[in-house]
């Protein structure tokens, strides 16, 4: 096999992730590229979870509609995910819970619930007969009773029937792995990364368990695939947060936020790495949490915050303040569902004109979208570097999506970037006010931190003169408005082309996409001819792009419902984009559905808005 995907389902925070992990770990091990996806409810406890980790032989970040193999954790996993096992792939789920029919599902979604009725033709369809649509759609089951299993290893190894059922996931990896016919030396070595002590010596010794025991033999293997020393597995938060460590960050302020947390929680727990020098700060609000960064940086350290949708509205006061006082600030932006509370734990690109526009009145800011987790890493750096360039507010856009998705990745490709141009003025010997908000061709003035000797000068949010004092004067508004919005003009000079867009592959049909849709895209291309793709990074200042748009036919991919992108690019371009293919049900847009509805453009037999409708 070239191509392999694994799902795990389950009750939300019954340890779905950390099997997923250690799935992933285990065949990353043996030499498999791998990327994982999470979809969990917004509740702590009980709502159904998933996992996907997808494999190849090279690297990959799209992933796919059907899968090859799903463990069923729960009676609920086998219900939600009729049909999204391919025809020749495998069910490995627990017998008992065949005992239960729909309405025993508690946590069970109605409208999941009344669909599988109407097509089962009864009131109450039993797990039985769901079994059986999976047999008939030539899915091979394969019962496993995880608990029974539990107990009867714990009964050789002399372990309380409690303790023994603790390692549940151990257990449904070890026997998706032994099924598989995967060695069992990656999967110890991935237990080590996993656990400590005796925990780790427990879980290891059911995994030696497990593999001991006769299991069927399936059509197909997963052999070891060459592994190469090297390698890291980052989340798409965990990257960023170690690109804000690499870019210089001293201060980082947050209030909790889905998705937007995992980040500032995992610079919590790495400040200690070699070279970090990192304050993380938990403020009451986001309101807090922006003017708290925007004080750090006035001081003169690199200082950003992380938050979501949400969290965003509420900061945008902040922001306009430091685009006043030409502050520079990251603020990294995790999208997620709305408006209002939303679908606080499902991805979209909803927030893109918001980045952009988000405030009252106009100042300059710099509006940058990572693609995948590499981009992540790089772009937190950059994002730092370009705040304190042009002295201004930066928003760092990811989604969801990229948040909790996994990868791994080779560790050379994270690289610490040189950057730097600065414009620091310096002190004078006597004391007395100095210019701040001078006038400059570039739009950037010399900036000194507060509480340098010599740096004296007024700050405020009101319109204001070139050392600080507040002013209503018709001529020294055009002056500093004019001054302050150059930046954006010297942006866009001065940031390399790479850095605002890349055009992987010109075509008759020329898709533009932003964000996460970029993995989706790149594989996708495989599967078509006379497609190009267009992707774009720097999303404000918007770049120059009008030339490569001339003479082909437009389509956007996107994760909202009005099509944001080609809003824009029709408003920075004049060019008209003729098609909009929009998703705006939480879930990520598969490589399946992509290829398709880009198929259906190019036979003509497409809207001019296609809705991707796929997820459970």
């Amino acid at each position: 096999m070239d191509d392999f995907t694994w799902r795990v389902g389950g009750p939300q925070g019954g340890g779905i992730e950390t099997a997923a992990t250690l799935f992933a770990r285990a065949v990353g091990k043996g030499g498999w590229w791998v990327a994982t996806k999470r979809e969990y409810h917004s509740n702590i406890m009980g709502r159904h979870s998933y996992l996907d980790v997808r494999l190849g032989r090279k690297p990959v970040q799209a992933f796919r509609e059907r899968v090859d193999f799903l463990v069923a954790l729960d009676g609920e996993t086998l219900a939600r995910h009729l049909g999204e096992v391919r025809e020749g792939g495998v069910l490995l789920y627990d017998p008992k819970v065949l005992e239960l029919s729909l309405h025993k599902l508690p946590m069970l979604d109605h409208r999941v619930a009344e669909s599988l009725a109407e097509r089962f033709g009864k009131r109450d369809p039993s797990l039985k007969d769901i079994l059986g649509a999976y047999v008939e759609a030539g899915v091979r089951p394969i019962p496993y009773p995880y608990e029974e299993v539990a107990d009867r290893i714990g009964a050789e190894l002399g372990v309380p029937s409690l303790q023994a059922r603790r390692t549940l996931n151990t257990i449904a990896v070890a026997a998706s792995l032994h099924l598989l016919g995967y060695p069992l030396e990656p999967l110890l070595e991935a237990l080590a990364l996993q656990f400590r002590g005796k925990v780790l010596e427990l879980n290891q010794k059911v995994a030696e368990a497990v593999y001991r025991e006769e299991v069927p033999e399936l059509p197909f293997r997963l052999h070891l695939n060459g592994y190469e020393p090297g390698r890291v597995y980052l989340t798409g938060a965990q990257a960023a947060a170690l690109g804000k460590l690499a870019g210089g960050l001293r201060f980082q302020t947050y209030y909790p936020i889905s998705p937007a947390t995992d980040e500032s929680t995992y610079l919590e727990a790495h400040t200690a790495f070699p070279g970090a020098d990192v304050a993380v700060v938990q403020t009451e609000d986001e309101i807090a949490a922006v003017t708290m960064a925007i004080g750090a940086a006035l001081t003169g350290a690199k200082a950003a915050t992380a938050t979501s949708g949400p969290g965003f509205s509420l900061m945008a006061e902040g922001m306009g303040f430091a685009g006043m006082i030409e502050a520079p600030l990251v603020v990294t932006l995790y999208q997620r569902g709305g408006p209002s509370t939303g679908l606080p734990t499902r991805t979209e690109q909803g927030d893109l004109m918001f980045a952009i526009r988000g405030g009252h009145g106009e100042y300059p800011r710099l509006v940058l979208a990572s693609g995948d987790i590499l981009d992540a890493f790089l772009d937190a750096q950059k994002a730092l570097a370009w705040a304190w360039r042009y002295q201004t507010v930066v928003v760092h856009l990811l989604d969801k999506f990229l948040a909790s998705s996994g990868q791994s990745l080779p560790k050379e490709a994270f690289q610490v970037l040189k950057l730097d141009g600065e414009k620091r003025a310096l002190p004078k010997e006597e004391f007395g006010p100095y210019e701040r908000y001078s006038e400059s061709e570039d739009g950037i003035s010399p900036f000194v931190p507060i509480g340098t000797p010599g740096g004296f000068y007024w700050m405020t949010s009101d319109e204001h003169d070139p050392v600080g004092h507040i002013t209503e004067d018709p001529v020294l508004r055009e002056g500093q408005m004019e001054k302050r919005m150059r930046k954006l003009e010297t942006a866009r000079k001065e940031i390399p082309l790479e850095d605002q867009y890349t055009l992987y592959r010109d075509g008759e049909v020329l898709v533009l996409g932003f964000g996460t849709v970029k993995g989706t895209m790149l594989e996708a291309l495989d599967h078509l001819e006379g497609v190009g793709y267009l992707h774009l990074r720097l999303l404000w200042p918007f770049p120059e792009i009008g030339h490569l748009l001339e003479g082909k036919r437009l389509v956007t991919v996107e994760h909202n419902f009005s099509g944001q992108l080609a809003d824009l690019v029709q408003q920075e371009t004049l060019k008209k984009v003729h098609h909009r293919v929009v998703k705006y049900n939480g879930r990520p847009i598969t490589l399946d559905e992509a290829v398709e509805a880009l198929k259906a453009i190019k036979r003509g037999q497409a809207p001019a808005k296609l809705v991707l409708r796929k997820g459970v």
